[in-house]
């Protein structure tokens, strides 16, 4: 004789749902009353934050916060802006169980019934502590950079938009050239030719050659703010961003 195992009853949509918010486990997506107690708890909302669900459930979510931002009112007026506009997103640092921190990229949307009573909110939160970590160890770099360029005195060293205007300005190119940071900083490089060259369109094949071949180099006579000429070795470089623009 047979032993039929009974059938179970389809999962509902809602069943299905809850069982996918369950299982991610690369966001933290949980459920907060209207007052900001929390009422649901996923796996990445475990693996993030640290707390199991009965640690956790019904306690205010202010404790992510740090004690900065909770003495600030950040998380009160986090649910108010999502109220009054439909959604809050920002970053900052948040809090886990053991007290260590992380930056957190947090979207919190309003939850509403049929009758637009509020039920709740809906708050995800993404671990992007790398990233952080890569684009502050990026500005440092690029800050320890600029320190180096500005305290160059020897060499004229600037930046020019695609066009040919002069973005930036170090010491060394205010000490050869004559020309202050503010005097300079959004006028066309053109200005440092002389008037021979700029009617032969040197400045624009300047930068032709630059774009095309990778590199211009050249000496030739350069302008100074008093009128004075110097004879000028020219080194002119493409920039790119990470996309080859």
């Amino acid at each position: 004789m047979n032993t039929q195992h009974p059938v179970k009853p389809p999962l509902t949509d809602d069943q299905r749902f809850q069982y996918l918010i369950a299982g991610i486990s690369d966001y933290a997506i949980y459920m907060l009353d209207p007052s900001g107690h929390i009422a649901s708890w996923n796996a990445g909302a475990q693996r993030f934050k640290g707390y199991r669900p009965h640690e956790i459930l019904r306690q205010h979510f202010s404790r992510f916060y740090t004690p900065e931002d909770q003495q600030d009112g950040l998380p009160a007026r986090a649910l108010a802006h999502a109220l009054e506009h439909g959604k809050y997103e920002a970053e900052g640092w948040r809090v886990r169980k053991d007290g260590t921190r992380f930056w957190a990229h947090v979207v919190i949307d309003p939850i509403y019934d049929e009758e637009r009573n509020l039920l709740g909110y809906a708050k995800i939160t993404r671990d992007v502590t790398q990233r952080k970590q890569a684009e502050d160890a990026l500005r440092e770099s690029e800050q320890r950079f600029r320190l180096l360029v500005q305290g160059v005195t020897d060499y004229a060293i600037y930046m020019l938009s695609p066009e040919g205007v002069v973005s930036n300005w170090n010491v060394g190119a205010e000490r050869i050239k004559g020309y202050s940071y503010e005097e300079i900083v959004g006028s066309h490089f053109s200005r440092f030719y002389t008037n021979e060259e700029r009617a032969d369109a040197m400045p624009e094949r300047a930068l032709g050659t630059a774009a095309r071949e990778g590199r211009y180099e050249a000496e030739g006579w350069r302008m100074r703010k008093d009128g004075t000429r110097f004879w000028a070795d020219v080194v002119i470089t493409p920039m790119y961003d990470a996309e080859g623009v």
